[in-house]
């Protein structure tokens, strides 16, 4: 049975002024010589080929796979080059700069494209080619980065979710719903979980490279405050991070060395875990008929989640730009929307089916996204957007957070104003305006 692809419910999300600064292996011929490839200017990648240099797909595995759906499904020949955000930044303004653009095609994050606009074309009239695809209103109204025109195509999606073994429902408290958790009802379970267990089995990714920052920034915080930064010491923020420090204790301690969830999920260390689709894929390849993913809770403001948004642009004056926006149209099809599923767990951008034959894991992933964000009181919340080299900074903020509330135990009301005074600082050397859920406004600070 095929499932028509969700499209997500959303705040109304007319942000402007807020977006102002912010959201493989190579392939044999006909496409590329096998051992070509190019360098981080794209000059390498050669005339008649589109040279693609993208934030996505960074580890071997990863890109190799995404090169794999290139090869098969681009109508261009493609010479893909993944770097880290600070490289490709560096490299598209620099590029711009001298007047020397090598690159064809860009892909990256949201908030690493939005920056960027000056040095991207306008892609109305492409979008209008596409308009069929289904993108959402949502969608389309990010692309504009803030400016009155699109500066980028939207390319795949992704977010959180939890990912539930099966056994751990032997401990769900009656009336509390696995597929419509509310903050109060989790807690409730990992309490009864770890006394019916005898340990705690839920767990969060807290490690060195664990993605907890992003539970408070678009889970936590806006679930409870409505908000990310303007709400972030208010009343409901204390109140928001009271439910953490009463949840981190029913969490397994071993979380603070989880870097990701699928490993101890996979091995039966933790039953229910929180993290990125892409971070839990791996705990039920083997057993999917075991597993259930689920949305996240919802709080008092409703059910917040965060969006992982990536686009494709074409750089002003970029190369070959006929083969870009051909590659950029085909992959934009659904089937090569489906293909980065099943390669990458990222989800399509565009509306379409999903086949029945989705692997275990993916077809769990997909039900709960839906579900997600189409549920009553779905409240969006995006990454830090336009910060640059200091959004390390600002999720450290979020960390500390977590580090002093729930581990050290210190005050919370006194914890949140000095974070927020350090987080202030971050912000206003930056003077750029909030992302969503946060309110638009000129310029974004703390409260």
């Amino acid at each position: 049975m095929k499932d028509m692809y969700f499209q997500p419910k959303h705040a109304a999300m007319s942000r402007r002024s807020l977006l102002l600064a912010g959201l493989g292996t190579a392939m044999s011929a006909p496409f590329l010589a096998s051992c070509a490839g190019f360098d981080t200017s794209g000059a390498a990648a050669g005339e008649g080929t589109v040279g693609f240099l993208s934030t996505q797909f960074t580890p071997v595995e990863e890109k190799q796979r995404y090169e794999a759906v290139l090869k098969k499904f681009a109508k261009a020949p493609v010479a893909y080059n993944s770097v880290d955000p600070g490289v490709f930044s560096s490299t598209v303004s620099t590029q711009a700069s001298a007047g020397n653009v090598k690159t064809s095609l860009l892909g990256g994050l949201h908030g690493e494209l939005a920056p960027l606009a000056e040095s991207l074309e306008d892609v109305d009239n492409l979008l209008r080619d596409l308009s069929g695809r289904g993108f959402t209103k949502e969608m389309l109204e990010l692309t504009k980065v803030g400016g009155s025109t699109s500066r980028y195509v939207p390319w795949m999606q992704a977010t959180y979710v939890v990912a539930v073994n099966k056994k751990a429902l032997e401990w769900l408290p009656p009336g509390v719903d696995v597929n419509d958790l509310t903050y109060e009802g989790f807690l409730a379970w990992a309490k009864a979980a770890k006394q019916g267990a005898g340990r705690p089995v839920f767990g969060m990714p807290a490690g060195p490279k664990g993605l907890h920052h992003r539970f408070y920034q678009g889970f936590l915080l806006p679930s409870f405050t409505g908000g990310q930064i303007t709400t972030f010491r208010n009343g409901d923020a204390a109140t928001a991070w009271t439910y953490m420090q009463e949840l981190w204790s029913a969490l397994t301690p071993a979380s603070t060395n989880f870097d990701n969830m699928q490993e101890p999920l996979a091995r039966g260390e933790v039953l229910v875990g929180w993290d990125h689709v892409a971070r839990l894929v791996g705990a039920p390849a083997n057993n999917p008929d075991e597993w259930l993913m689920v949305p996240a809770p919802r709080g008092p403001k409703g059910r917040g989640y965060m969006l992982i948004i990536a686009g494709l642009a074409l750089p002003k004056n970029g190369q070959e730009r006929d083969l870009a926006e051909k590659a950029i149209r085909a992959l934009s099809e659904p089937l090569s929307q489906i293909e980065t599923l099943r390669s990458n767990a990222f989800f399509p951008v565009v509306q379409t089916e999903l086949p029945s034959d989705l692997t275990g894991a993916i077809a769990l992933e997909a039900a709960a996204v839906r579900r997600q964000q189409r549920s009553e009181g779905a409240l969006l919340a995006l990454p830090p957007v336009g910060l640059g080299a200091k959004e390390g900074e600002v999720s450290q903020v979020f960390k500390n957070c977590f580090q002093q509330i729930c581990l050290e135990n210190r005050p919370i009301q006194q914890v949140l104003d000095t974070q927020a005074t350090q987080l202030n600082t971050i912000l206003q050397g930056l003077n750029v305006p909030c992302w969503a859920p946060d309110p638009i406004s000129t310029k974004c600070e703390v409260a």
